[in-house]
């Protein structure tokens, strides 16, 4: 390869530092670029298409191990199935889901705490109407403020 992209400019056009770039490199996520004469590392442009795919599925929620396996189901469809982006966005939609009902979870009960004037968690926490989950959340809750 004569011509390529050096990594702060491949890691500039991606939206990325170099050190990010070279830490995908060494995780597998990225092909090792041929090299120029002088040693400098050249890419191509795809690494630069690489690097926001793997940016963009971050910011879906995958994690780098995650979004490894993606990127090599797309490079291998042929021979045994590997679960693509499909099954592994409904799973990853899931997590969401369960994230979504424990921060309403948590929500809910500090909105509670605020609405019963709840000041001080230690005394909070040892009155039966303490909206904060220490104790048994099925007891019923005085309406009012209670701490």
């Amino acid at each position: 390869m004569s011509r390529g992209l050096r990594s702060g400019q491949v890691a500039e056009a991606a939206g990325v530092n170099v050190q990010t770039l070279r830490y995908y490199e060494r995780r597998g996520l990225l092909a090792e670029p041929e090299r120029s004469n002088g040693g400098h590392r050249l890419y191509g442009e795809d690494a630069v298409t690489a690097l926001r795919v793997i940016k963009a599925a971050q910011r879906l929620g995958f994690t780098l191990e995650e979004v490894a396996e993606l990127l090599e189901a797309g490079r291998h469809h042929h021979g045994s199935p590997v679960a693509g982006l499909q099954e592994r966005a409904q799973a990853k939609i899931a997590e969401v889901d369960a994230k979504i009902a424990d921060l309403t979870t948590i929500r809910t009960a500090l909105v509670a705490a605020v609405d019963a004037g709840c000041d001080d968690l230690t005394v909070c926490a040892s009155m039966d109407c303490c909206p904060i989950p220490f104790t048994d959340l099925a007891k019923e809750r005085h309406a009012g403020r209670c701490c």
